[in-house]
C-alpha cells in the first residue's frame, strides 16, 4: 500500500515569483488581465495562491464549456441540413408519386384505348362475314328480299 508523506513547506517560497512565472507561461500579460467567469467569484479571504489555483481550474471548465456548446451549435447546423436535405427527399418523393400517378392514368387509357379498339376490331370482323354471308346468298340464290333482287344482274338472255 502506498504511503502518503506529508508535504513540508518550504521555508523562502515567493508567491510574487511564483505569480510572475505562471504569468509568463500564460500567452497573455498577466492572468489578472483574463476575467473570471460570470457564475463565480472570488472568496473573501483566500490566499493568492488558492485563488490562482482556483481561476486555473475554473478557466480550464470553461474552455471545455465553450467548447462543448461550440459542438452544440455544429450539432445545430447539422440538423438545420438534415432537415433542409430531409425536405427535399419529400418533395422529391411527391414527385415520384405524381409521376407513378401520371404512367398509371396514361397506362389506363392506352388500356382502354386497345379495348376499344379490339371490340372495334371484333363487331368489324363480324360485319364483313354477315356481309360476305349476304353476298354468298344474293349470288347463289334469289334474294329473300325484293328490293335485293331488283338490283340483282340479270343471268337469263345472256
Amino acid at each position: 500500500m502506498a504511503s502518503v508523506q506529508p508535504l513540508h513547506r518550504r521555508e523562502g517560497v515567493n508567491l510574487v515569483q511564483l505569480e510572475a512565472d505562471i504569468s509568463s507561461v500564460r500567452s497573455g500579460s498577466s492572468v489578472a488581465s483574463i476575467a473570471l467567469p460570470d457564475y463565480v467569484e472570488h472568496t473573501a479571504g483566500v490566499t493568492r495562491v488558492g485563488a490562482l489555483s482556483a481561476e486555473a481550474v475554473i478557466r480550464d471548465y470553461e474552455s471545455a464549456a465553450k467548447e462543448i456548446e461550440a459542438m452544440g451549435t455544429e450539432l445545430i447546423d447539422a440538423a438545420q441540413k438534415c432537415e433542409a436535405l430531409t425536405a427535399q427527399v419529400h418533395d422529391a418523393i411527391a414527385f415520384m408519386r405524381e409521376t407513378a400517378a401520371g404512367y398509371r392514368e396514361e397506362g389506363r387509357k392506352i388500356f382502354k384505348r386497345i379495348e376499344e379498339c379490339a371490340l372495334f376490331t371484333e363487331d368489324v370482323r363480324k360485319t364483313c362475314e354477315q356481309v360476305k354471308r349476304r353476298m354468298a346468298e344474293v349470288s347463289v340464290g334469289e334474294s329473300p328480299r325484293p328490293e335485293l333482287a331488283e338490283l340483282e344482274p340479270e343471268t337469263e338472255g345472256a
